[in-house]
């Protein structure tokens, strides 16, 4: 292990740096800077190497935390690395953008702040690129196989990234103009810049992986050509379609779903030009739904200039602290403070929405009452209605499924009981050779569920193909999500 007695020296948890908020809200730069090598030692130092390490738990990668602490620790970050992605083809994208679930389970997280394990994924995996340890992996064979992946959001890459090491002939759909789904268009780029992104798109085009952009399946090819043209097919088009809230003024102009205003001002920041650009400058924005979406729209917001940003949530504020019916190593549920709520805003809790209403066709103001809980059903109570100004309002309440568009009338494919595309123990849906991985058929979920499930999708997809795998398979299809609304 690192240091027997570190967890005992090195008692105060320092996560990385942020840039001050007057700076960074001035572009759209990464957040977080660096973090220093000395502090970065310390840091690792208060891993203790349980005998159980519950972290790996905690991870659906099951990454080998206590390892690359050791590593970091005594400053070997190329083994490190190697230790890190023998578990996690993206690192990089999940020590920014994932809440780690990791760190709830980490043992001395009981009674002391949790090791900083997302902060030291990300060193490593920026160390490894700096250091240029990440390198192509190109299949030591190559067979006849051929697969089509529908959608290129973080399962999809994964999916893409194992079946092209393992030597099948994978090509990659994706509608948008560009690779990365939601990695692209989704988060912003002070989350995470795009150049972030590129350079593994980079090293998968190296290893052999084909990319096919602006490329709709179901309509610009069906899905019935895909089967034939392809021995296997995996869906990976995620949980896109948003849960809507159909009160009075919805038809309002003003009024729109959150992604819509994340999607387009990406597409700005990239470089793209955008009519009639959905923009909060001089805006009042209320933003409704407090989860990771609504942080983002609060962020991009401020970088927008908005003249104020509100942020409206139905339920109780989280608490501080773990709450006793969430005892560890469970993911709690707790009143976060990302890099988006420092740079300003008001978050209010336990309000309800109870109507749009505007003028001459235009959205001017939010009507909202405190909320009460009858019956257990979150309900407006009467007589505390008021009205908050508004001129733009974003719609981040999560996300009720993929579209089921084609899949269902060109292939066939059952969907389940939420609404997610119904799968086996293999994650094979009801059409032989066609399977699903990610919030396709998990639902709304977090990153590293995504990457966890690519994985072991695509060692099913190889067992399918060549009748027996070496691919690892991390997870099963029926563990329960981890809801990020």
């Amino acid at each position: 292990m690192a240091d027997p007695r570190g967890f005992l020296k090195v008692r105060e948890r320092q996560t990385q740096p942020r840039r001050p908020v007057p700076v960074r809200i001035m572009d759209w730069k990464e957040v977080y800077e660096r973090q220093q090598a000395g502090t970065l030692h310390d840091q690792a130092s208060r891993c203790m190497d349980c005998g159980i390490p519950f972290c790996h738990q905690g991870c659906p990668l099951g990454n080998l935390i206590p390892e690359w602490n050791d590593l970091v620790y005594r400053g070997d970050m190329a083994e490190a690395s190697e230790r890190l992605h023998a578990t996690n083809n993206f690192p990089e994208f999940t020590g920014k953008l994932c809440p780690a679930p990791c760190e709830s389970s980490c043992v001395l997280g009981i009674n002391q702040p949790a090791v900083t394990i997302k902060q030291m994924e990300a060193e490593i995996a920026e160390q490894a690129f700096e250091d240029d340890n990440v390198e192509p992996m190109l299949p030591q064979r190559h067979t006849d196989q051929t697969v089509a992946v529908v959608g290129s959001g973080p399962a999809g890459l994964a999916v893409a990234q194992q079946l092209t090491r393992a030597g099948h002939t994978v090509a990659v759909y994706e509608r948008d103009d560009a690779v990365g789904g939601l990695l692209r268009y989704g988060i912003p780029d002070f989350k995470m810049e795009k150049s972030v992104l590129e350079r593994r798109l980079d090293q998968m085009r190296a290893e052999g992986t084909r990319f096919r952009t602006n490329v709709e399946v179901g309509k610009d090819i069906s899905w019935e050509q895909l089967r034939r043209r392809y021995d296997a097919v995996v869906v990976t088009t995620g949980s896109t379609v948003p849960r809507d809230l159909p009160i009075p003024g919805r038809e309002l102009d003003g009024v729109h779903f959150a992604m819509e205003y994340l999607t387009e001002s990406n597409r700005v920041v990239a470089g793209a030009q955008v009519p009639d650009q959905i923009h909060a400058k001089d805006k009042h924005v209320v933003i409704l739904g407090g989860g990771d979406t609504g942080a983002d729209c609060i962020g991009t917001a401020h970088r927008h200039q908005a003249a104020s940003v509100t942020t409206l949530a139905i339920g109780n504020q989280p608490p501080e602290d773990r709450p006793g019916h969430q005892p560890w190593p469970m993911m709690p549920t707790l009143f976060e403070v990302q890099s988006a709520h420092e740079e300003g805003g008001e978050r209010t809790y336990l309000a309800s929405t109870v109507e749009f209403v505007g003028e001459g066709g235009r959205v001017t103001g939010v009507t909202v009452a405190e909320t009460e809980f009858v019956d257990g059903k979150r309900l407006p109570k009467a007589g505390t209605e008021r009205t908050i100004k508004a001129d733009l309002v974003l719609l981040a309440l999560g996300f009720t499924g993929p579209e089921p568009a084609g899949l269902q009338q060109q292939a066939g494919i059952e969907f389940d009981d939420r609404g997610n595309v119904a799968r086996d123990g293999y994650y094979m849906t009801n059409t032989p050779g066609v399977f699903a991985a990610g919030d396709a058929g998990r639902g709304q979920s977090l990153i590293v569920w995504a990457i966890a499930e690519g994985r072991a999708c695509a060692a099913a997809v190889d067992k399918y193909l060549m009748g027996e795998t070496r691919l690892p398979a991390p997870v099963a299809p029926t563990d329960r999500a981890i809801s990020m609304l």
